[in-house]
C-alpha cells in the first residue's frame, strides 16, 4: 500500500512538476516560493497593524509572531526530523528544478505550514479577506512542486498541519481573549 501511494505522490509530482510547466510558471514560481521577495511586504503589513490596524491590528500583529515561531519550528524542527523524508529533487532523475535543491527533509512543506497556519489565524481576525488569504497560500504551497522541492504530499501534509496550528492557536486565543477581554 505504501508502494502505491508513493507511486501516485510521484506520479502528481511529475505531472505538476514537468507536464504543467510553462514559461510563466517557470518565471513566477520561483518568485512566489522566495521568501526574500516577501521580506519587504510582510514588513509593511506589520507596521500597517501596528500602526494603522488599531487594537485589532496591533493584537494581531504580536500574535502572528509567535504563531510562525511556532509553526515554523513544529514544521522544521520537530516533524522533518521524524519523518527524514528526501526531497524530490534529490532522489528522482528529470525534475524540472527551478530553485537550488538542498538536502534539508521534504516532509511536510514548511511554506504551506507557515502560510496556512497565518491564512486560518488572518481569516479569524479580517474575515472578508479570506479568500485573498488563502489563495496565497495555495499559490505558495503549489510554487514548491512547480519549484521541484516538494511532493504534493508534502505539501497537503503541510496545509494540514497549517490549518490545524492555526485553529489551535485560534482556539488559544478565544480561551486567552474570553478570561482578559483584550478585545
Amino acid at each position: 500500500m505504501a508502494d502505491f501511494l508513493y507511486n501516485i505522490d510521484v506520479q502528481a509530482f511529475y505531472f505538476i512538476n514537468k507536464t504543467l510547466a510553462n514559461p510563466v510558471t517557470d518565471s513566477v514560481m520561483p518568485f512566489i516560493t522566495e521568501l526574500n521577495h516577501w521580506k519587504i511586504f510582510y514588513v509593511i503589513m506589520w507596521l500597517y497593524l501596528m500602526i494603522a490596524g488599531g487594537r485589532r491590528g496591533r493584537i494581531a500583529g504580536v500574535l502572528v509572531l509567535f504563531l510562525v515561531l511556532i509553526s515554523d519550528q513544529l514544521s522544521s524542527n520537530l516533524v522533518k526530523h521524524i519523518i527524514e523524508r528526501p526531497r524530490p529533487c534529490n532522489v528522482l532523475p528529470g525534475v524540472h528544478l527551478l530553485v537550488g535543491c538542498t538536502g534539508s527533509f521534504s516532509f511536510p512543506s514548511s511554506h504551506a505550514v507557515n502560510n496556512f497556519a497565518g491564512a486560518v489565524f488572518f481569516s479569524h481576525f479580517y474575515p472578508r479577506f479570506r479568500a485573498a488569504f488563502y489563495s496565497a497560500a495555495i499559490l505558495m504551497a503549489l510554487s514548491r512542486i512547480f519549484c521541484g522541492v516538494h511532493y504534493p504530499s508534502d505539501v497537503l501534509g503541510g496545509i494540514i498541519i497549517g490549518v490545524i496550528i492555526g485553529m489551535l492557536y485560534i482556539q488559544l486565543w478565544k480561551l486567552v481573549n474570553k478570561k482578559f477581554k483584550l478585545l
